[in-house]
């Protein structure tokens, strides 16, 4: 929905003060320059990425105008989950949760935190360590290491979209200069003209060089720093699953491993410390 009002406001405030200044809006439409500048810019944003970008910027478009996922209640339902987990491990053992590591969609544990659940990443993420954990085989500092290049990886590919849209905003206002050129191209060749006419020639090219700009730095540029934020946010969800496994692993009650759970989010989306007790009871 920002996407949407932001849009407006920029296309309100450009032509609105051209148009209060005395142009004439049906000047600036010029469907050949944004042939130019819109094909040329995805001609090279083709020939610049390779298949698994382009899938990858394509898949990223529709949550651009979808707000965070990743909120206070998810966070919550997140740390209620661990926490309960956990205590099956504490009073069980961790042989325990085998079942419910291998069949996660089967499991009554899971199936209690439906957010949890409809992310496979994190469902993922989660069973993986907690095998290993029930394996026994590594000790807490490598599976830290395992688990930051896990999160590094997974951080690098979500960036993805947000470098391929930055690099594409970058080179329209070269194309709006392309485009530009073209019509000085043009106006040369029709020097012998009246010069009114002449004039109109030139303020169409003019408009080649208006149309790159302002699609590179209202339209396309700040996609790519929304994107970025929304990698940001995904990435936060891991770290906050990592503390929690980590401080369990050494030898922490669940309570408090929730507890430094916590203490990582952002604290936008930080529940205190009493709300996420009383959280944690009524899932119990």
């Amino acid at each position: 929905m920002l996407v949407i009002v932001g849009y407006i406001v920029v296309l309100g405030s450009v032509f609105g003060g051209y148009a209060i200044a005395g142009g004439h809006l049906g000047g600036l439409w010029q469907p050949v320059e944004l042939l130019m500048i819109g094909g040329g810019a995805l001609g090279a944003f083709f020939v610049g990425n390779n298949m698994k970008a382009v899938k990858a910027t394509f898949k990223s478009a529709p949550t651009l105008l979808k707000g965070s996922k990743y909120n206070k209640e998810t966070y919550m339902e997140l740390m209620a989950f661990m926490y309960e987990m956990l205590g099956k491990v504490r009073k069980e053992g961790m042989m325990s949760i085998e079942s419910d590591v291998e069949k996660p969609e089967e499991s009554p544990i899971f199936s209690k935190y439906p957010k949890v659940l409809a992310d496979h990443h994190l469902v993922e993420f989660i069973t993986d360590y907690l095998r290993i954990m029930v394996s026994g085989n590594l000790n807490a500092m490598e599976i830290e290491n395992l688990m930051d290049v896990e999160i590094e990886t997974h951080h690098h590919e979500a960036m993805v979209p947000s470098h391929v849209i930055a690099k594409l905003g970058d080179g329209m206002p070269a194309f709006g200069i392309v485009a530009a050129v073209m019509g000085v191209v043009h106006t040369m060749e029709s020097v012998g003209m009246p010069p009114a006419e002449l004039g109109i020639l030139i303020a169409h090219a003019l408009v080649g060089t208006f149309l790159g700009i302002l699609l590179a730095y209202g339209f396309v540029g700040p996609l790519a720093g929304l994107l970025e934020q929304k990698a940001e946010e995904d990435a936060k969800i891991y770290q906050a699953t990592k503390v929690v496994l980590l401080a369990n692993l050494n030898g922490y009650a669940p309570a408090m491993a929730v507890e430094f759970g916590r203490k990582v989010l952002n604290s936008t989306e930080r529940p205190g410390f009493a709300e996420l007790e009383e959280h944690v009871k009524q899932k119990r």
